[in-house]
């Protein structure tokens, strides 16, 4: 009897906890409905710059300026969305809480205040990423859970002014601060171990770039993908794969391994992901997640710009993008066994391949087409058979 009861609130524990994930997946379609277009114009921006960089053309320049202002404040963006998404009453309140726990927590937690803070026994360089969508998305569920408990508590006498609106904002700031503590004790060894994994993938080959990639689309949310692409990508571990690849001062037929697997995924991939989410979405909410789907996959073709795409699935149906990472890890492994290379700028977007064709280090370009078709058949089809066959939740099948 005793372990029965046990059994039945482990299970209601579960579906309870179920139930807010979908909840929250749900909740993000409000700020990623904001990134494609951003996405878009950065990418159009760059590729008016023939190689990749900043040049004379204003226009470009504002395009990359307007796109940048929200790609790269994500996390403001999911702060606010988040929390709007899951409060219960929708007045805007848990949208500010959740913002003014974000500027606490991105100010407490700058290299320079983390170094003054800790006498310097802490490097801070492990804090310039602080401004990421994980971050992001617990000040809004923070600014939603302090909406929700105490928009309507009321204070004793002499405090009555501090009740409703402002008390909720008390509290996500108190709740932020008490965060911001924990994430200076803890965040340094998060940051230490992806550098360290990093490190340790070295040597490995076709292996290596294989899991690389693998944890990198999974460390996307956390925002921690940085350190380990700090690793591959420039010279923290003597590698530079992307300034070699450019500059020509690598290993022909090795330089590049580290990028060109990404092309495949984020050219095909992610797009055939996205036509399997919308061919299994019910028939009247086809328009509506269609025009999300659509918008998102054309910025990552173009682009490379994937998170508008990710994050429309990532909270919704996490098998899905866990599923989405491994098989960037099959695509990294299957690009470095290869002869096959290409490198990128910005993104591994159909404007960088373009850009690339003709780099030093470029080798037999052309795979990308018959690899990516490959790879957007083999998401097409993966997608599809897991979210019909485990009914999955995706864009447009919320409430499925």
């Amino acid at each position: 009897m005793m372990i029965q009861k046990t059994l039945r609130c482990v299970l209601w524990g579960i579906a309870k906890d179920m139930k807010y994930a979908y909840r929250l997946g749900k909740a993000m379609m409000l700020p990623v409905a904001c990134l494609p277009v951003a996405g878009l114009l950065m990418g159009i921006g760059y590729w008016i710059h023939s190689n990749g960089h900043w040049g004379n053309s204003l226009f470009a320049e504002i395009l990359i300026y307007a796109g940048s202002a929200l790609i790269n404040h994500m996390s403001i963006l999911f702060a606010a969305g988040v929390a709007t998404g899951l409060a219960d009453e929708q007045d805007g309140t848990a949208a500010l809480a959740g913002i003014a726990a974000w500027l606490l927590i991105q100010n407490i937690l700058t290299p320079d205040s983390v170094l003054l803070i800790t006498g310097g026994k802490t490097d801070p360089t492990s804090f310039e990423n602080i401004d990421n969508q994980m971050i992001g998305i617990l000040c809004g569920i923070m600014g939603a859970y302090c909406s929700n408990r105490y928009r309507k508590k009321e204070l004793c006498h002499g405090f009555t002014m501090f009740s409703g609106r402002m008390l909720v904002i008390i509290a996500a700031v108190g709740y932020a601060v008490i965060f911001s503590l924990v994430l200076l004790v803890i965040w340094p060894y998060f940051y230490v171990m992806s550098v360290y994994i990093g490190k340790s993938l070295l040597g490995t080959g076709p292996a290596g770039a294989g899991i690389y990639m693998f944890l990198n689309r999974l460390l996307i949310p956390t925002g921690l993908h940085h350190a380990l692409n700090s690793v591959f990508w420039f010279d923290l571990a003597g590698i530079s794969d992307l300034k070699n690849f450019w500059d020509g001062m690598g290993v022909y037929g090795q330089t590049g391994q580290y990028m060109t697997g990404f092309f495949p995924v984020m050219i095909f991939g992610l797009p055939g992901a996205a036509l399997a989410m919308y061919r299994t979405a019910p028939k009247e909410k086809k328009k509506a997640a269609g025009g999300l789907l659509m918008t998102a996959s054309v910025c990552c073709l173009l682009t490379g710009v994937t998170e508008p795409l990710e994050f429309s699935f990532m909270f919704l149906a996490p098998g899905l993008f866990f599923l989405h990472a491994f098989l960037t890890g099959i695509s990294g492994f299957l690009c470095a066994v290869l002869p096959f290379r290409i490198g990128f700028n910005f993104s591994a977007g159909l404007m960088d391949y373009f850009m690339a064709l003709n780099a030093p280090m470029a080798e037999n370009p052309w795979l990308l087409w018959p690899v990516g078709i490959a790879f957007g058949i083999l998401y097409y089809v993966v997608f599809c058979f897991c979210i019909l066959r485990f009914q999955l939740r995706t864009p447009g099948r919320e409430e499925a």
